[in-house]
């Protein structure tokens, strides 16, 4: 089967058909040609207005927000000199800070082209087209616009939910709404979505395994909302439904290849169940542009780049892997002296000179096959849900509330996970063991602080205590070996030894730090957004 074709003119029609607004945050710029009264009219058509949901509306939250939250903040990554991902460290986030207006600006772009293209399907779409068409067309719509509301309800807690842009433009002055209803209209969308998108589709494209497994995170994150110690066990129950629908029924299987995971040449493989789905060759900050950003070495990006010397793993983070678990690492991160044959293969490969990021850096356009890929598109398909989250989701909703568990699908599926990393399988499992694991497996791919604000939501002490330990300075009785773990760190391949670097200040972290201000731009464009949040559904 072919993979999504996106390419620029895709984008351009999925630009197109987008309403203008009033509003900040979905704004689109007026261009002329294709309007949604002549642009809907066949499958075909739905088929390319879908393919685009895929890509651009994503690329402000991919290119720095997704590591920036998803790992400085949550003390996996660090990255020292650029100020505003500094504030991740430091957690001094201020409503300034450009990353933050970056994302909420991409999670609200990527809502209003699935508001447009859900008006149009409803409403210009001729009979002729099949009904089936039109369903799966919704279905995959829906799935990416819960993906995008799911975001936001994690990062801001409660936030305006629109669902109907020409509303927006008649009033643009909306309320947050308050954070359960954000969940119950997430969930509505990804349970259409779920009856109606087929169980196989193109390798890129959305399936139900796809909603199902989405349906299970969100009801796995629910499950701690408004509870104190333990999480709603309805929810709980939910969400092994769904994940175990994911795990025992579809025939989808881990790829063999933890490593392979990130390389170009296994995109969209049988694991990926929604990754975005960039192009080469395109302008700059309308690709994928991790690699140019994190990559230690202008040797490793086409045309420019390699700016990540200085960003690396932090020393908490890298000691929770084993030496057994070298697969995982050095697909993670690199240490000095670490050889990747793949990496500038035409130059004998890349040789690490410190220790720096290795996942989402793929190479050269050489070596990735790819003649027009440069520094601002890698053809990365970086994954945002993939199987290996699922089984590990199934293992935690059938732990629930337990202290412990031995229960032998929860065993089955977390140890799958482990052993395709070349670890040792566990006989027991607890909420640290499974927190620990999502760590190490997801690691860089922007999951550990969403991991956190899940917990935060039922059990808030742990949640702090989780980061006050990376920002507390370890009790060594040698006072020149205590440090700080939320740090990056030398290696020395010679002798084996990690050695901590000096971190700047942090601010101690509290429950609060688990949502982050609005942006300032959006704070004095619409007030009411600083107000307590309403009902959604009356």
């Amino acid at each position: 089967m072919k993979r999504i074709k996106i390419n620029i003119t895709l984008l351009v029609i999925s630009i197109v058909v987008i309403s203008s607004c009033k509003k900040d945050y979905l704004k689109r710029p007026p261009l002329t040609g294709i309007t949604t009264d002549n642009f809907y009219k066949s499958g075909s058509d739905l088929r390319l207005a879908t393919a685009a949901l895929y890509a651009l509306p994503w690329a402000g939250w991919n290119n720095f927000p997704l590591l920036g939250i998803g790992d400085i903040m949550s003390g996996n990554m660090l990255q020292p000199y650029n100020s505003d991902l500094v504030q991740f460290t430091s957690f001094t986030i201020t409503p300034q800070n450009s990353y933050l207006a970056q994302s909420w600006r991409s999670f609200y772009n990527v809502i209003a082209h699935c508001n447009t293209n859900i008006k149009a399907i409803n409403t210009k779409m001729p009979d002729s087209v099949a009904i089936k068409s039109k369903t799966g067309a919704l279905g995959e719509i829906r799935f990416i616009r819960a993906a995008s509301y799911f975001h936001l309800a994690q990062l801001w807690g409660a936030v305006p939910i629109i669902e109907d842009n020409d509303k927006l433009i008649a009033n643009p002055l909306v309320p947050r709404h308050k954070l359960e209803d954000v969940y119950r209209f997430i969930i509505n969308d990804l349970r259409y979505a779920a009856a109606n998108l087929p169980k196989t589709d193109q390798p890129g494209r959305v399936t139900t395994w796809s909603a199902q497994g989405m349906l299970a995170k969100v009801y796995l994150t629910r499950a701690g909302l408004n509870q104190k110690g333990s999480r709603n066990q309805s929810d709980l129950d939910s969400a092994a439904y769904y994940a175990g629908n994911v795990c025992n029924t579809s025939g989808l299987t881990l790829l063999p290849s933890y490593y392979n995971l990130f390389r170009t040449q296994f995109n969209d493989n049988s694991e990926s169940l929604f990754a975005f789905q960039w192009a080469p060759g395109v302008p700059y900050g309308q690709g994928n542009s991790i690699q140019a950003q994190f990559a230690p070495s202008g040797s490793l990006v086409t045309g420019g780049g390699g700016w990540g010397q200085a960003i690396g793993p932090t020393t908490d983070l890298a000691n929770l892997y084993t030496p057994q678990d070298s697969v995982r690492r050095k697909a993670t991160f690199m240490l000095t002296g670490d050889k990747y044959r793949e990496l500038n293969a035409a130059g004998g490969g890349y040789t690490a000179t410190g220790v720096n990021v290795k996942k989402h850096v793929v190479g050269t356009a050489a070596d990735n096959n790819s003649p027009t890929m440069d520094l601002g598109s890698s053809i990365e398909h970086n994954t945002i849900l993939r199987l290996a989250d699922v089984y590990l989701i199934y293992a935690e909703a059938l732990l629930g509330n337990n202290a412990s568990t031995t229960n032998a699908l929860a065993l089955q599926y977390f140890n799958a996970v482990r052993t395709r990393a070349g670890v040792d399988k566990v006989t027991v499992l607890t909420p640290d063991i499974i927190m620990k694991e999502r760590r190490i497996e997801l690691a860089f791919e922007g999951q550990y602080w969403f991991d956190l604000v899940r917990l935060s939501y039922y059990d808030p002490q742990k949640a702090v205590f989780v980061l006050q330990v990376q920002t507390t300075l370890t009790n060594d009785p040698d006072p020149n070996n205590r440090y700080v773990p939320r740090s990056l760190f030398t290696y020395d391949p010679a002798t084996g030894i990690k050695k901590p670097q000096p971190t700047g200040p942090i601010t101690p972290p509290t429950i609060n730090t688990f949502t982050l201000p609005i942006p300032a731009n959006d704070q004095t464009a619409d007030p009411k957004l600083l107000e307590p949040p309403v009902p959604y559904y009356k």
